[in-house]
């Protein structure tokens, strides 16, 4: 009889260290599947906005997972920092402006453009319907108000000389970020620098009747208004890992194409507290950006030699850049053109 009770715990025994040893294993494999996941940076040019949808929709549906990787998604503390931090290496990846980069690349500055996601200019000349400014030479006598920035500069003097206006009669302040209250208070007549799924949306929906104007109307090139770019070092690391990045991110883009409501939601729920967002000018800024991300007849991402040739081409005759850039070495697609169904 005691013998068969301590046979009985024995089994018992065993069973539980069978069951410890297979959720330990289980544990372990868990463990050892996370740590398959590669890890992989990316910071936003800003805070998380509209713009950003397909890469918060990619992290919260899996696609990242799905392609093996762990993306830390970070936001700058300064708008100079993407593209210092990707071409030290602190970043993997950073979203930025085609003009900077091109700038950055003149001084020389190791970094590489994967892929564009917005292909075309969000920029404007921006002014109140009363002002009675209606075309680039109406600028001459006015005031514009403009981001620190020599680009501005050189946007809204190609526009007004294509114009036949005098650029020497048009007068420009530096107001920073302030763009939208220095418009709505009349501190200056017009701005540069602004965007138009962002401030153009809330200028209007805060009631002040707001008018554009296309800067590639007169002259400017069509920019690809942000790109994500690289260091070259982490390019030779980490190429394959940045192509899954991209793979994922258009999954999300076509997600959020899909489903917009959505996909802003899932934005939303990851928006900055110092940065609250608007939904109802985020869903309208959505709508805006959708068609200007993409061309139907290329791949979401790719990038054409004909725009980075002709944006640089254009800073270095407005004496943006002082060096001409060999947009060969800049310029590395990790989509194919012939990817596109």
């Amino acid at each position: 009889m005691i013998r068969n009770k301590w046979i009985h715990r024995l089994l018992i025994i065993s069973v539980v260290c069978m069951l410890v040893g297979c959720s330990q294993n289980a544990k372990s494999s868990n463990s050892e599947g996370e740590s398959e996941l590669e890890d992989i940076s990316i910071m936003l040019d800003w805070y998380p906005n509209a713009v950003h949808s397909a890469i918060y929709v990619a992290d919260e549906k899996g696609f990242f997972a799905e392609e093996g990787l762990n993306v830390d998604i970070e936001m700058p503390a300064d708008t100079n920092d993407p593209l210092k931090l990707a071409a030290t290496g602190k970043v993997d990846l950073a979203i930025s402006y085609q003009t900077e980069v091109l700038v950055a690349k003149a001084e020389d500055i190791p970094i590489v453009s994967v892929a564009t996601l917005v292909r075309h200019s969000l920029d404007g000349m921006m002014y109140k319907q009363a002002s009675g400014i209606t075309r680039p030479k109406d600028l001459e006598g006015k005031l514009v108000g403009y981001p620190s920035s020599s680009v501005s500069e050189a946007i809204i003097a190609t526009m007004v000389e294509k114009d036949g206006g005098d650029i020497s009669k048009v007068k420009f302040a530096d107001v920073g970020w302030d763009l939208m209250p220095a418009l709505s208070t009349d501190r200056v007549d017009a701005i540069v620098g602004a965007y138009v799924n962002h401030e153009l949306v809330l200028l209007n929906k805060e009631g002040y009747d707001v008018k554009v104007t296309d800067p590639s109307e007169y002259g400017v090139p069509d920019t690809y208004e942000l790109i994500v770019v690289t260091g070259e070092k982490t390019l030779e690391k980490k190429q394959a890992a940045i192509e899954r990045f991209w793979r994922a991110v258009t999954k999300g883009q076509e997600t959020v194409k899909k489903n917009p409501e959505e996909g802003l939601q899932v934005l939303l729920d990851h928006e900055n507290d110092s940065f609250p967002l608007d939904e109802e000018a985020e869903m309208e800024g959505l709508h805006i950006l959708l068609p200007l991300m993409e061309e139907a007849d290329l791949p979401f991402g790719f990038q054409e030699e004909a725009s980075w040739k002709s944006v640089a081409d254009w800073l270095y005759d407005m004496n943006i850049i002082t060096e001409q850039v060999d947009t060969d070495e800049l310029v590395k697609n990790i989509v194919p053109k012939q990817n596109n169904n």
